[in-house]
């Protein structure tokens, strides 16, 4: 098994050892400067050019376009009607049901990007399917479904028998279900390698290898110093994930943990056995989620979203590579599927997630004229191309609909400052992984493990979808 910082999808798209565009070597100037080179830098640079080919674009990257997250993640492509619950407690009805058609979108937007642009980034949509695994589980959709009647949004999800579940994906630990059919699937770094390529072409001045050290406001501009130059620009596009916490307005905006992924050799019968052959993307019902997804040469990849927390900006390279999170994550893959266990796991890997208070993605602007977009909270795929379109608009100054969506500087909610953010998170990530394991072997949590999972809801900081 090969277990290192890339993992299989960059690997797949042979994209090792690519040359990168030349780091930043001396001062330069730019109309918008985007900061950070995974999806949501990427589409902002996209969406930039596109509005304004003429505007000059500066991108800086500090690895190579797509090498971090936006290369490494599940490649699920979903909308965020899952979300519809969270997003009217925080916005309301109206505001609500527009960030769910928006998502509906950039969904379908990503879609039209790879067909139009010739990227073959593995575009499937079929679906998404949520699974119980346990009788706490079985109606976790329920609020969902309610927030979908109130609103009027039919269509938007199908609660299935366990029958149904088990016709599509035949694990023998799933029960009921719940099918969301705007999702897709692609293969994310392939759609990164695409994106880059295009933006590369559309004239984005792009400089890999470039680590920003330090973003000032100066005299109604941006200024941001790297270590071969600095990049004077009328707006700035702060992009770079769990990064972000390295700058000061962010750093109570946040929590950065980690997730991490296997990927089977091809098991061509092993999908006919299980009925799995429609494409869909799956996920079990729990907070620490678990998600799978098969690919064109029939393998299964699956992840856990149970990871450690970071302290800070600082993965010391344990977002990337732990083999004790790899561990538990091959051993909840053959619990799902036993029919693995004498398979090949050809492949782990891991990344950071940024992960915002309300679990929701969202914009804020910084300073006078800077403007992040973070806080995917493992579901960035499918809401990055929104983000980045908004956060094009604004560095543009322009006022659409982009520009106005209700996660443009929505009520501010922070998380708790160093050192209670990460010792509080840990202790917290415990308690849920024991009361979801719990759960799911029919039993009842202890009180002390109830008290501490609930705490973050009972200071306004959501957990879950």
């Amino acid at each position: 098994m090969r277990h290192d910082a890339h993992g299989y999808w960059i690997e797949e798209a042979g994209l090792e050892g690519t040359p990168s565009m030349p780091a930043l070597t001396e001062d330069a100037e730019a109309d918008v400067l985007i900061v950070g080179g995974g999806y949501t830098g990427l589409w902002a640079a996209w969406w930039a050019k596109r509005e304004e080919p003429g505007a000059r674009v500066v991108l800086l990257e500090a690895d190579h376009c797509g090498f971090g997250p936006s290369g490494r993640n599940g490649g699920f492509v979903n909308s965020m009607g899952f979300n519809l619950p969270n997003l009217r407690r925080i916005f309301g009805d109206r505001a609500a049901g527009e960030m769910v058609h928006a998502a509906d979108a950039s969904v379908e937007a990503i879609g039209s990007f790879c067909e139009e642009q010739g990227v073959d980034a593995w575009f499937t949509p079929a679906g998404y399917l949520q699974a119980s695994t346990a009788p706490f589980f079985d109606h976790s959709w329920e609020p969902i479904v309610a927030a979908c009647e109130g609103l009027g949004e039919t269509g938007r999800i199908e609660v299935l028998g366990e029958e149904e579940v088990r016709a599509r994906c035949d694990s023998p630990l799933f029960r009921t279900g719940a099918f969301y059919p705007v999702a897709a699937t692609v293969q994310p770094a392939r759609l990164a390698a695409g994106l880059r390529a295009r933006i590369i072409e559309a004239g984005v001045e792009v400089h890999e290898h470039t680590r920003v050290d330090a973003l000032r406001d100066r005299g109604g501009k941006v200024v941001a110093t790297t270590p071969g130059g600095r990049v004077t620009a009328g707006a700035a596009v702060l992009a770079a994930g769990g990064s972000l916490l390295r700058f000061r307005p962010l750093r109570r905006a946040l929590t950065l943990t980690s997730s991490h992924m296997v990927i089977t050799e091809p098991v061509p019968d092993v999908l006919e056995e299980l009925g799995w052959t429609g494409g869909e993307c799956v996920t079990d019902s729990r907070h620490m989620v678990h998600y799978f997804r098969t690919t064109r040469d029939g393998r299964i990849a699956f992840g856990w979203g149970g990871g450690r927390i970071a302290r800070g900006a600082n993965v010391h390279g344990r977002a990337e590579v732990d083999p004790d999170m790899t561990a538990q994550v091959v051993a909840h893959l053959r619990r799902f599927f036993p029919q693995l266990r004498d398979r090949a796991i050809t492949h782990a890997w891991g990344g950071p997630i940024d992960v915002s208070p309300t679990h929701l993605p969202l914009v804020r602007t910084v300073g006078d004229r800077s403007f992040a977009g973070f806080g995917y909270t493992g579901h960035g795929v499918g809401p990055s191309q929104m983000i980045g379109h908004a956060l094009a608009s604004l560095a543009l100054d322009r006022r659409d609909g982009f520009s106005s969506l209700p996660i443009v500087d929505p009520p501010r909610v922070s998380v708790p400052p160093e050192p209670f953010r990460f010792a509080g998170g840990a202790i917290i990530r415990r308690a849920i992984i024991r009361k979801e394991t719990a759960e799911e072997q029919d039993r009842s949590p202890g009180p002390i493990t109830r008290l501490v999972s609930g705490i973050p809801e009972r200071i306004g900081i959501h957990i879950g979808r």
